[in-house]
């Protein structure tokens, strides 16, 4: 019943954290128009989110199982309903900001947190990535959830959008007095120290195990996948309502089915890693994504300017091209899994601590680069480059496959 009742409080953790991170595409759209910036102002709540995402995660990490992971995760959850409070209360640009570096300090810690929890409730490599994929599928549909509850708040005037914040502190709430009512056994966290307390303090233990060939090749590939997803996701909303002209409250909507494609492949992945190697499952998924892109997009052409009122107006490629979540989703959970399963308990915090710095800064990249690309040419190329990092992963996971065989 414990371990039930933890595992719920970590699942519903993810949800509320899914649900405010990937705001950022709407908040995005509706800041251009709510606020009067720019496309590339606008794509700086990304770094907002992610750089302090990168920076708490890479100076906290392997500090987070001395504090205990529980208390962290408390924490978390605490500043997370305060930076849900900034936004309605302010609402400005620049309280757009606070609230997503609140939210990326809160989720630095409580990713390395749930990750490393999913080591303590779980006892062999096949359950161990049954629980990621399904972690990951809830925070798909976090995502997902997101875009509606936003879409069922805004309006063509006015900053009614913001309430929106609400709801999903109300959310977060409920899973911090979820996680209050829960309890974990902590000591497989610590095993070991004594053998790691000869490797310096925690921080440079972390730096050296950043500098092992196979984690860098590993969070080289979480980078390229995060730059990716993100680089997709946050310029989504504005992709559909600036080329596919679909008015603001359909492109947040649309966009969400993208998420909803994420979260069905992720879902998907468990039941399908359970019976196939994860290499050549992960080899096809790029290959699919790659072809998305090259026939979609191109169906995104010559399209009107005002003549879409309704979904049954809608052009085929707003259905289309969200696709390409299914195809993506699997990658990130696997390679976590794979990595976690070949790696001791006591490692799980910096390794993870590694994975959300590269993580973050990969988001902040796909989605600076993408904007760029956005506002100086156009919303197909700047999605098309994106087949540029997907070569470059299917690469990744080559020499990611050699490293974990070399240790195996």
């Amino acid at each position: 019943m414990a371990r039930t009742r933890l595992i719920a409080a970590l699942i519903l953790t993810y949800v509320a954290f899914a649900m405010l991170l990937n705001s950022v595409g709407t908040v995005i759209l509706q800041s251009i128009s709510s606020f009067g910036v720019t496309k590339p102002e606008a794509s700086t709540l990304e770094g907002f989110k992610d750089i302090t995402i990168a920076v708490v995660s890479f100076l906290t990490a392997s500090y987070l199982p001395r504090l205990g992971l529980r208390n962290a995760l408390i924490g978390a959850l605490l500043l997370a309903v305060a930076g849900c409070i900034v936004m309605p209360l302010i609402g400005s640009f620049g309280a757009a900001q606070l609230h997503f570096a609140m939210v990326g300090v809160a989720f630095a810690v409580a990713k390395v947190v749930v990750y490393s929890m999913i080591g303590l409730v779980t006892d062999s490599p096949r359950k161990h990535a049954s629980l990621t994929s399904l972690i990951e599928g809830m925070f798909m549909v976090g995502v997902l959830s997101s875009y509606w509850v936003f879409s069922a708040f805004i309006d063509p005037t006015g900053l009614r959008w913001l309430n929106a914040y609400w709801v999903l502190g109300a959310i977060t709430a409920l899973a911090l007095a979820l996680l209050l009512t829960a309890r974990v056994d902590e000591h497989r966290a610590h095993e070991g120290e004594e053998t790691a307390a000869g490797e310096g303090p925690p921080f440079v233990a972390m730096l050296k195990l950043a500098a092992l060939p196979l984690v860098l090749v590993f969070v080289a590939c979480a980078f390229l996948f995060v730059l990716i997803e993100q680089g997709i996701q946050s310029w989504l909303p504005t992709f559909n309502n600036e080329v596919l002209h679909l008015p603001a409250q359909m492109s947040v909507q649309a966009a969400s089915l993208f998420a909803g494609c994420l979260a069905i492949g992720r879902f998907g992945a468990g039941a399908v890693m359970a019976r196939f190697d994860w290499y050549p499952v992960l080899n096809v998924c790029l290959a699919a994504l790659a072809a998305l892109i090259i026939l979609v997009l191109p169906l995104a052409d010559g399209l009107t300017p005002g003549a879409i009122h309704s979904w049954g107006d809608a052009p085929v490629a707003a259905f289309l091209f969200p696709l390409i979540g299914i195809a993506l989703a699997p990658v990130y959970p696997t390679i976590i899994s794979v990595m976690l399963s070949a790696m001791p308990n006591r490692q799980h915090p910096p390794l993870m601590g590694l994975v959300v710095v590269f993580s973050a800064l990969g988001g902040t990249t796909g989605s600076i680069i993408t904007g760029a690309i956005f506002a100086h040419l156009d919303g197909q190329t700047a999605f098309t480059l994106m087949l540029v990092p997907t070569a470059l992963l299917a690469g990744g996971l080559f020499l990611l496959r050699r490293r974990i065989a070399l240790v195996s």
